[in-house]
């Protein structure tokens, strides 16, 4: 079922060193949906590589973000420091207290976690990372298989490509099924839409 607004505003958080794939993977299936409205966000608006070396422009700072329907976290290497930078999390956390939807892709859920955005949720990330994320927060449930999880206004996805499959879930809860599936087919992708299918934690020693 769809929730009933107009429209939606998507907040993407860019930092240095973020995951390519986990912001544009979901981007490109939100960008579909003329209802939503997508704007990226950084401590200061210019550009910001990731960690394939690809700059992106922030045309936002933290302080400028202005009460999102949905919040999107990436992941990626440059995770690794900001779980450790307290003004950061700071940031993060105001942002996230504010926002309708939090989301993760990846290791951003080690932010989200850092943050206390995770604290009494369940959560998930990527299971080469998984040992190191599940080390942040301290009243995370962990959840080591999930494609992606959804617990109450928090979704957190595994690594990287998961985020695809989450961000679809995502889109047939705000916009229904028929909008998120044409959107799907617009860029030629079949998601899974079993949240507990988890092919990559049995390759990780995950339980």
């Amino acid at each position: 079922m769809a929730i009933e607004h107009d429209s939606f505003t998507v907040y993407v958080l860019l930092f240095e060193e973020f995951e390519l794939l986990d912001v544009f993977g979901p981007v490109e299936l939100l960008s579909k949906s003329s209802r939503i409205d997508i704007s990226y966000f950084s401590d200061q608006p210019g550009l910001v590589a990731s960690s394939q070396g690809i700059r992106v422009e922030s045309t936002l700072r933290y302080e400028e973000v202005d009460d999102p329907d949905v919040l999107l976290v990436p992941g990626g290497s440059g995770t690794r420091s900001l779980v450790n930078d307290h003004q950061f999390l700071e940031r993060l956390a105001r942002i996230g207290a504010k926002s309708r939807i939090v989301t993760s892709v990846c290791t951003g859920s080690a932010l989200l976690a850092a943050s206390g955005l995770l604290e009494g949720y369940r959560a998930t990330s990527n299971k080469a990372a998984f040992s190191w994320a599940r080390t942040h927060g301290d009243k995370v449930t962990w959840a080591p298989r999930a494609r992606w999880v959804h617990d109450r206004n928090r979704w957190t996805s595994s690594g990287i490509a998961a985020g695809i499959d989450m961000t679809c879930a995502l889109m047939r809860e705000l916009l229904g099924d028929e909008p998120a599936e044409a959107a799907a087919r617009l860029v030629e992708y079949e998601p899974h839409r079993d949240s507990t299918w988890d092919p990559f934690a049995e390759p990780y020693g995950l339980p």
